[in-house]
């Protein structure tokens, strides 16, 4: 088979760190609508609490997203074996439960604050209406971007060749048909595994996208806060967090099957993206206000726009994907234990909202 033209993991990886770099001026500012509480500040007891939840939550990031890359080294881990379908299922409802649970209601409160004005803000659900074309908008980049690239491997497929001269004899007629039909049915089968490869890949990066936007703003988040109270609580649960995240996105990069330096690049940059993002918040955290209306705005749009991305990829390229196909159809202990899976994987990152 042909080399399959795909989206550059690394071009990717070297175009998210702008955002990184963007959001600490778009969320930063001294305007607030009401005056912080400071009673339970204790800014050198708060920066231990981060660092050591920039070391935790790396730690759990990369085990998290390894975890499945490394698990194609043991055969019981391997995308065509009945368990590996489980373990997505699992990551499938965690990265559900962060869009639903997680994700959108932060969205929600931060573009109906009332530090915001009531004229746009509270006029219109722009919560859902972002949340809405997050979703849409995944699906064009879907749809366009594995169109693009299935047409570009066709493009580069071998034609099969011409039938027999016509003078040729019956008997080597006969062989060179037959060839030719096997020839066929190789290039179709060869076209149809590339199509599937192409498919993942174009997930893989997308829910990227997704996840490394909302890792960003909760790192942020965590690393502007001054309240050892309220940064505690979210060092055991974050971690755990960018675990379960980590698992979701290690089984679609091992099912996109990059070449090694590709996928470390996309897990190594999963895995310190919420780190840098504390870290940038620690270095913000003079300027940085939560009530802010610009930081309100950004990080209230951001959060929808990767709900919608989120709750599009688990819904329709992770769980519909497996859920309909005639393989899970075909078996009903392994339907069963999927969808034990899905709920368990929901229900474990539903709990975790309480502290996060």
């Amino acid at each position: 088979m042909e080399k399959l033209p795909t989206f550059s993991a690394t071009k990717v990886s070297l175009i998210l760190p702008l955002l990184v770099l963007l959001l600490p001026v778009l969320v930063s500012g001294d305007c607030t609508c009401t005056p912080v509480d400071n009673s339970r500040s204790n800014k050198a007891e708060a920066l231990i609490y981060k660092l050591v939840a920039i070391a935790t939550i790396l730690f759990g990031g990369a085990i998290g997203v390894c975890i499945p890359i490394l698990g194609k080294r043991f055969p019981i881990l391997r995308s065509e074996n009945d368990i590996f379908f489980v373990i997505k299922a699992f990551a499938a409802g965690v990265i559900l439960s962060t869009a639903f649970i997680h994700i959108l209601p932060d969205a929600f409160n931060q573009l109906t604050d009332p530090c915001l004005d009531q004229n746009p803000w509270g006029n219109f659900p722009f919560t859902g209406f972002i949340a809405m074309l997050g979703a849409i908008g995944t699906l064009m980049v879907d749809s366009f971007a594995t169109a693009y690239f299935q047409k570009a491997q066709s493009n580069n497929v071998t034609k099969p060749l011409d039938s027999d001269e016509e003078n040729s004899e019956k008997l080597a007629g006969h062989v060179h048909v037959h060839a030719h039909a096997h020839g066929s049915a190789a290039v179709v089968s060869d076209e149809s595994a590339g199509s599937e490869l192409i498919r993942h890949r174009v997930i893989s990066q997308v829910l990227e996208v997704g996840i490394v936007v909302h890792s960003i703003i909760i790192g942020i988040s965590l690393g502007a806060s001054q309240d050892p109270t309220i940064i505690k609580p979210l060092v055991a649960a974050l971690t755990f967090h960018q675990f379960f995240e980590g698992m979701g996105l290690g089984g679609c990069v091992t099912q996109a099957n990059f070449k090694n330096e590709a996928a470390a690049i996309m897990a190594l940059f999963f895995s310190l993206t919420t780190p840098v993002g504390v870290s940038i918040g620690i270095g913000i955290t003079n300027v940085y206000s939560k009530t802010s209306p610009t930081a309100l705005i950004v990080e209230g749009v951001l959060e929808a726009a990767a709900s919608g991305i989120l709750i599009y990829m688990s819904l329709v390229d992770l769980l519909a994907a497996d859920f309909l196909s005639s393989r899970m159809q075909s078996k009903m202990r392994l339907q069963v234990w999927a969808q034990m899976a899905l709920l368990f994987g929901a229900g474990c990152m539903s709990i975790l909202a309480k502290w996060t």
